[in-house]
């Protein structure tokens, strides 16, 4: 296991992507911030700069617009970065599927640039701060 892979189980720095979602998704991964479920103590802390980030968390559907901005932010994160799609929308465009406005989901744009990207997901609209909680622990197990 290389020293950076053990260095993002331990401590894991997150940027967060909002590419056009309803922020529904976007209160649920606030509020994993406050003292009720105190997201710190596992180690992750949101950054302002993809370039500090070990992760990123994206949420909502990728739209024309803004599917070429996520690939800029994966492209400036440090490798390995783990990406976690959060929710319905992030996962498969849910209910947007059919909609011209949004022409791919969020892992596909990410596997474009690196088919080789570690993605991580967390179904539901919005996820509970509990299942988000599991879906971190069990990818970065699964590293």
């Amino acid at each position: 296991m290389s020293w950076k892979i053990w260095a993002l189980k331990k401590s894991i720095w997150v940027y967060h992507v909002n590419v056009g979602a309803c922020n529904n998704c976007d209160i649920e991964i606030l509020e994993l911030l406050t003292p009720r479920y105190d997201i710190e103590r596992f180690g992750m802390v949101l950054v302002g700069s993809p370039r500090h980030a070990d992760a990123l968390v994206v949420t909502g559907i990728c739209t024309h617009q803004a599917v070429p901005r996520l690939q800029e932010v994966y492209r400036q994160t440090a490798k390995p970065c783990v990406v976690f799609c959060i929710g319905t929308c992030a996962n498969d465009r849910g209910i947007f599927k059919a909609g011209y406005g949004s022409p791919t989901p969020a892992d596909e744009a990410i596997r474009a640039v690196d088919p080789r990207a570690i993605i991580a997901y967390v179904p539901g609209c919005p996820p509970k701060p509990e299942a988000m909680i599991a879906g971190v622990v069990k990818a970065l197990a699964a590293l």
